[in-house]
């Protein structure tokens, strides 16, 4: 599967307004902040695609899994150079890993979608990405994902921010990134169908916070390496706190509700 979009300030002025960003040069030329080409890579799926889960019910890069519910796992990015505003971006994306287990609730997919970037025919870059299908049984009661926990202590860390959900905000990025998921807008259906206690925080919004911190906490350098884990859910009206803690050419992130535990984790590396 292959794209090429033009990288647009508007997404990306449209996202920094969304989560409150310090503001940031995105004029021409500017380099785009990594991982914010989520922002221009969408594809659009007709209507007549899309499942009853909101998202499309087939696909190059689907597997064929009856029934299935899509988890964002994690994934990792190596960036070999800046992505400029107004450049042609490219992407060729493949499947490069498929894995199929058994359980009690079902067969689980595992699989790694790799995107290779690149800028006029030169590669600036290649994501992997973690997704876990997991086969729903038909006819039976969804199953219950409990409530985050309470009280767990903040991780230490010198970087922190911090960013207040709701289901405006949300929908926002439901919106800003073509994703229609439902268990992110559609509460009835998050809580009734899918078993969740209240709306999802989107698993690229987490690792797109985590990123944050050396935007905001060390602007002069450059993300090359990005490697992040999503170990639990996030819930709205959680506030999201991110603690990174720099060590050398390193950060170590932990992204979370706060008083939950941690919903990502991640290793940056910088130059």
């Amino acid at each position: 599967m292959e794209m090429t979009r033009r990288v647009d300030p508007w997404s990306a002025e449209a996202f920094a307004d969304l989560i409150g960003a310090p503001q940031l040069p995105l004029g021409s030329r500017d380099p785009l902040p990594p991982m914010w080409h989520w922002l221009t890579l969408l594809d659009h799926p007709a209507q007549s695609e899309i499942g009853a889960d909101g998202h499309p019910a087939g696909g190059p890069l689907l597997p064929p899994i009856p029934g299935r519910r899509r988890m964002f796992a994690g994934g990792r990015l190596r960036q070999a150079a800046p992505i400029l505003i107004g450049a042609e971006l490219s992407s060729r994306s493949s499947i490069v890993g498929v894995s199929v287990k058994s359980g009690r609730s079902g067969e689980l997919a595992f699989v790694t979608v790799r995107h290779e970037l690149a800028v006029g025919g030169t590669a600036v870059g290649v994501e992997e990405q973690e997704f876990v299908y997991r086969s729903e049984p038909g006819g039976g009661a969804p199953r219950v994902v409990p409530p985050a926990g309470t009280g767990v202590p903040e991780p230490a860390g010198e970087w922190r921010m911090e960013l207040a959900t709701d289901p405006v905000l949300l929908f926002r990025f439901s919106a800003l990134t073509y994703n229609g998921h439902r268990i992110h807008y559609d509460h009835p259906y998050a809580t009734q169908v899918e078993g969740y206690p209240d709306l999802v925080v989107h698993g690229p919004l987490l690792a797109l916070l985590a990123l944050e911190l050396p935007r905001v906490h060390a602007p002069g350098r450059a993300v090359c390496a990005f490697d992040y884990r999503l170990v639990r859910p996030a819930f709205v009206p959680s506030r999201i706190v991110s603690t990174g803690q720099p060590d050398g050419a390193t950060v170590e992130v932990v992204v979370g509700a706060e008083g939950a535990g941690p919903s990502l984790t991640a290793k940056i590396g910088l130059e």
